[in-house]
């Protein structure tokens, strides 16, 4: 039986019981589940391109941004039959699991069931699973530009320029994405075809060179007490293990903004960067189209990393 707080939909032929759209996730903004829910609406042909094929991590906020978050692996109780899953090894685990069972989201209506759970940040590694579960080489590189205190958007897109133009040298194209919380991330296609140690090997070797070569604006260790005034270049991420934010994911901060696609050009003019709430990236989407065409999950190969 549905109760008064819950509303049948149908979503592209799924049926579904959201609950309590009206209720307050972000409340600086008084941004509602249903707000977030229309978000992920109008930007899901290309968040769903980030997400296909790849296991989905979520950070849930049940009581609204301003209350207790976890981080959830396993599908949960209730899944819905129609939601695929996939089983991957979890070597390492913190809760000792051999394995975890993750959703793969390949639809709107698996959109909105997760913002339904107030899942609002989607997390996804680097690489993709076959029909069967087989865990595939990564098919893409990301590097987080996390600056530390004193620095901000503008250092990281001074570090962006620097990063686009090494990796240029290696045949690589760079996709800029602020965070949607402090800083962005940089994102290249690569060939799909090697193994992940050689993927985070080059990405910390292009940190360091940076850093080296930077070393007023270049950090490539997370220990915080050289962070002051610069940029982390997190090349950590590439680790196989790890999860990064989905570019156009909703982020759970005070105030409701996004993972953003950027263009290089908006990069030119640091001063003017922020991070963009809800309506701005979905308006962007509408009027620019997917600036991560080149990233999603049917995009063509790029170039392998260059081994040592």
């Amino acid at each position: 039986m549905v109760s008064a707080e819950e509303q049948v939909v149908d979503v592209e032929g799924r049926r579904l019981v959201l609950r309590r759209l009206e209720k307050v996730l972000y409340p600086a903004t008084g941004t509602t589940k249903a707000e977030v829910i229309g978000y992920v609406q109008a930007v899901a042909p290309a968040l769903l391109a980030q997400l296909r094929g790849r296991p989905v991590t979520r950070k849930r906020w049940v009581d609204g941004v301003r209350g207790p978050t976890f981080f959830e692996k396993n599908v949960p109780r209730g899944v819905p039959e129609w939601v695929r899953t996939v089983e991957v090894d979890s070597p390492g685990s913190t809760k000792k699991r051999e394995t975890v069972v993750y959703p793969l989201v390949e639809d709107l209506a698996g959109l909105v069931w997760l913002v339904n759970l107030a899942a609002l940040e989607l997390h996804v590694p680097q690489w993709q699973v076959t029909e069967d579960g087989a865990v595939l080489a990564p098919d893409r590189l990301v590097v987080d530009l996390d600056p530390g205190e004193g620095a901000g958007l503008a250092e990281c897109a001074e570090l962006a320029h620097l990063v686009r133009e090494r990796m240029a040298e290696d045949g690589f194209t760079c996709h800029p994405v602020t965070s949607g919380s402090k800083g962005m991330q940089l994102y290249a296609r690569l060939a799909g075809d090697q193994d992940g140690e050689l993927v985070r090997q080059y990405a910390k070797r292009l940190a360091e060179e940076l850093e080296a070569r930077h070393p007023a604006l270049v950090v490539s260790r997370m220990t915080k007490v050289l962070r002051g005034g610069k940029v982390l270049l997190d090349w950590s991420q590439n680790n196989t293990a790890k999860t990064t934010i989905a570019p156009y994911s909703p982020r759970g901060r005070e105030n409701p903004c996004a993972a953003a696609p950027r263009t290089w050009d908006e990069l030119d003019d640091p001063g003017s960067l922020r991070q963009l709430p809800f309506g701005e990236v979905a308006e962007r989407y509408g009027a620019l189209g997917d600036l991560l065409a080149d990233l999603g999950a049917d995009a063509a190969p790029g170039p392998p990393v260059p081994t040592p």
